[in-house]
């Protein structure tokens, strides 16, 4: 399509830093993240809220989730961060900007925090950063953020990051740990056009090195 801005479905997808946090791409090679993405995963809190279709219950399954993000990240049509302390370098957690389509620029996101680093605003900060480059440097016009119902926390971080709440999708998710069940999803969603959200104190996202 003619009217599709092409810069935007070459770009690399760039390391980003702020707020105390570094993004940067996983390394499936590296043993230390393979481990991270692994407590990720087996996580009790992450499997309560969460139902990937392909489960991970080891460290090959680990990689291998690693590796097929990298691909889609290589397509264009997803972006997997690991979001690290700017200082120590350490796994915090991961953010994802999935199901990219560059024709309608819209993408759904996601996000998950190790336990030991709850309760520091680890994925509000890193949603900000990640919303923020998706919106511009990306070119996107439409960021969703859908969360199964009563996943207050996950709400809040939505909320604190610009994220509309648009309605309630029924059915719209497997049940915790199950494939041949479905719950409600709470909608949310940023625009372009939209306001950055009031915390966000001024400071810019800015890429490595700059």
């Amino acid at each position: 399509m003619t009217d599709v801005d092409d810069q935007h479905l070459i770009r690399p997808f760039t390391p980003l830093h702020g707020h105390g946090l570094r993004l940067c791409a996983w390394d499936a090679e590296s043993g230390a993240q393979a481990q991270d993405w692994l407590r990720g995963a087996l996580d009790p809190e992450f499997g309560r809220w969460n139902t990937p279709l392909t489960l991970i219950h080891d460290l090959d399954g680990a990689r291998a989730g690693m590796r097929r993000r990298a691909e889609q990240a290589a397509q264009g049509t997803s972006v997997s961060y690991r979001i690290t302390d700017e200082s120590s370098g350490t796994t915090l957690g991961h953010l994802g900007i999935n199901v990219i389509d560059h024709v309608f620029r819209t993408a759904r996101v996601g996000y998950w925090v190790l336990p030991e680093a709850r309760g520091h605003g680890v994925a509000t900060r890193a949603l900000r950063l990640g919303a923020h480059w998706a919106l511009t440097d990306l070119g996107l016009h439409r960021l969703e953020l859908g969360h199964a119902l009563g996943h207050d926390a996950s709400c809040t971080v939505a909320e604190r990051c610009g994220f509309r709440y648009e309605g309630t999708l029924r059915g719209a998710m497997f049940e915790a740990g199950r494939h041949d069940a479905f719950r409600d999803v709470h909608l949310h969603a940023r625009l372009a056009t939209d306001p950055e959200p009031s915390e966000f104190g001024g400071v810019r996202p800015a890429r490595a090195g700059s």
